[in-house]
């Protein structure tokens, strides 16, 4: 039986979630945007979910979207879980503490599972697509936002150029993001029906590259890679990493942007209702036909 590797530790995520619990909702900007997203697209399905989940909740920003929208009356019972006690506290509504690694729901219990900007620091997450596929009943629906791989483009460029400068080596500092097109994958792999995958990329602007430290801070989202430095970053590197990262990317009026890209997945529990691709050989119709073009064998030139 083969184990997939430990990327990040999850003790040190719970740890750094806590302490950012009490400032989370002044930095909590791309959860709201990617709460909201999510409550969009739920606006535009037909359907109702009596039993709806929120993994990795933080602040409740998707349970606000869901409460703005006319979707909420599509949506039951809303549990709200987070590895993070602290960040559940201070609120109304069910509320649970849960590893998003090890789903606490059985079989076939859940009509709708929703996960925003959480589901990124998952030692194995095709092993945790595959949990909150088999929670759901068939027919249900799974919205997840994750980071994509061009989140945080510039920071990585001024960390790496900085410590390769100022050390003669560099380390992985910022955790690695899957693209729009990995992100499909891994949800047909999980066994989800009918995978979309699309991307929202998101500039946002700083007075100074430490503004940018600060709010992934407030966020909890700086590094827990296991493989991580055990040094920390000295004021030099650091230093050194901010100017370059104002050399390089500020723009006219001095402020300097950060990527953050957002990929949005939406899968569906397998159900026999689904539309499902035809068997390879069964067209009824020749493309050129239905074309209206004259098919030629390959090399020949049109005439």
């Amino acid at each position: 039986m083969t184990h997939s590797p430990l990327l990040f530790d999850r003790a040190l995520l719970r740890a750094r979630l806590d302490r950012a619990a009490p400032g989370f909702p002044a930095a909590g900007f791309l959860k709201a945007r990617a709460a909201e997203d999510a409550v969009m697209r739920l606006e535009a399905i037909l359907r109702e979910f009596p039993v709806a989940v929120d993994l990795g909740a933080r602040d409740g920003a998707f349970a606000r979207a869901l409460a703005l929208s006319d979707a909420r009356q599509k949506v039951g019972l809303l549990i709200q879980t987070d590895l993070s006690e602290r960040m559940l506290a201070g609120r109304a509504g069910l509320r649970l503490v849960a590893d998003e690694e090890r789903l606490p729901f059985g079989d076939a219990t859940i009509d709708l599972a929703v996960s925003t900007l959480a589901l990124h620091w998952t030692n194995d997450l095709v092993g945790a697509l595959i949990q909150i596929r088999r929670a759901l009943r068939p027919d249900g629906l799974f919205v997840g936002a994750l980071f994509g791989g061009a989140t945080l483009t510039e920071l990585r460029q001024a960390l790496l150029a900085a410590e390769d400068e100022v050390s003669g080596g560099a380390s992985l500092r910022v955790s690695p993001f899957a693209d729009a097109i990995d992100a499909a994958g891994l949800l047909q792999r999980a066994g989800f029906a009918l995978p979309v995958a699309d991307v929202d990329r998101v500039k946002v602007r700083y007075a100074h590259p430490l503004a940018l430290l600060k709010d992934l801070r407030a966020m909890g989202e700086t590094s827990v890679l296991i493989d991580r430095s055990r040094q920390p970053l000295s004021r030099k590197v650091l230093f050194r990493a901010m100017e370059l990262y104002q050399e390089r990317f500020a723009e006219p009026d001095g402020r300097v942007p950060a990527t953050f890209e957002i990929v949005t997945v939406t899968g569906w529990a397998p159900h026999e209702s689904q539309q499902k691709p035809l068997r390879p050989g069964s067209a009824k119709m020749r493309l050129a036909d239905a074309l209206g073009t004259v098919e030629r064998p390959p090399g020949d030139k049109a005439g």
